[in-house]
């Protein structure tokens, strides 16, 4: 379970001790609290580790990389966990016991569409759908100039499954593309209406 320094200090204070920082830093040291971020601890050392990337840094859900993986729309299994956030203007990473967590802006426009909430043993995380997945990668890659070019970024560069790719919801894509602002989605448009044609 996530909880914050101010949840477990008045826990602490509610079991009558004097100075609850002291002895959260105590029980930190053996092991019961796990910081995950400054302020922010997880009280399960076997917690899996992509339960915790929406409570890191938020607001955010799971995509990129990580997500590219979990679809199978790449071969790698990746070990970092990386998310989509909106309006903070940079890239934040945060290390812990847990492992790498990456965040990573994309417009507030295309934020809100096409991620889902799933349960793992009852604890819930949010991550982009495939599609969406695939909209988020391009927003972050270098501007392309030709549908092309975008084939070659996508199935060469990012290697992505072509088999894969072909099976995503092209209304979802289509949906998506004008929402980023960037050339490379707007080749994808391009590309998925010529195909839906």
């Amino acid at each position: 379970m996530i909880l914050d320094t101010a949840t477990i200090c008045n826990r602490l204070r509610e079991k009558d001790y004097a100075s609850p920082n002291n002895k959260l830093e105590l029980l930190r040291q053996k092991g019961e609290y796990i910081q995950v971020r400054h302020g922010l601890y997880e009280t399960d050392r076997n917690t899996p580790p992509h339960l915790l990337a929406c409570a890191i840094y938020g607001p955010s859900y799971l995509s990129f990389e990580y997500a590219l993986s979990f679809y199978g729309l790449i071969p790698e299994k990746v070990v970092a966990f990386t998310s989509a956030t909106m309006r903070k203007n940079r890239t934040k990473q945060f290390i812990n016991d847990f492992g790498t967590y990456t965040y990573r802006d994309i417009p507030a426009a295309a934020f809100p569409h096409e991620t889902v909430i799933k349960d793992h043993d009852g604890r819930g995380y949010q991550i982009a759908t495939a599609e969406k997945t695939v909209c988020d990668m391009l927003y972050i890659q270098k501007p392309v100039y030709s549908v092309k070019a975008l084939k070659e970024l996508l199935f060469d560069n990012m290697r992505l499954d072509e088999d894969v790719f072909h099976k995503l919801d092209k209304a979802a894509l289509i949906f998506l593309c004008p929402l980023y602002g960037r050339k490379n989605l707007n080749f994808l448009y391009k590309m998925i209406s010529k195909e839906m044609e």
